[in-house]
């Protein structure tokens, strides 16, 4: 069984972490201050951090600004 405190000591480091670099005030405990835009972006992050850690690729970035319609 994984040791399930070090797994979330270590997603809340990264958590804090990316929300610094963002420029975000993350604190510890309730953050119902964030706007949903903020907290999609910290969210959205971990999961760019995460996937390129695990396959050791960046992240697929598409180009969103030239969409045929």
């Amino acid at each position: 069984m994984a040791n399930n405190s070090s797994s979330k000591t270590s997603f809340d480091n990264m958590k804090y972490e990316i929300a610094g670099q963002l420029g975000i005030n993350l604190k510890q405990g309730y953050n119902g201050d964030l706007t949903s835009r903020e907290a999609g972006t910290i969210g959205g992050n971990i999961v760019k951090k995460v996937f390129q850690s695990y396959t050791g690729n960046q992240y697929p970035q598409y180009d969103t600004t030239n969409q045929s319609k």
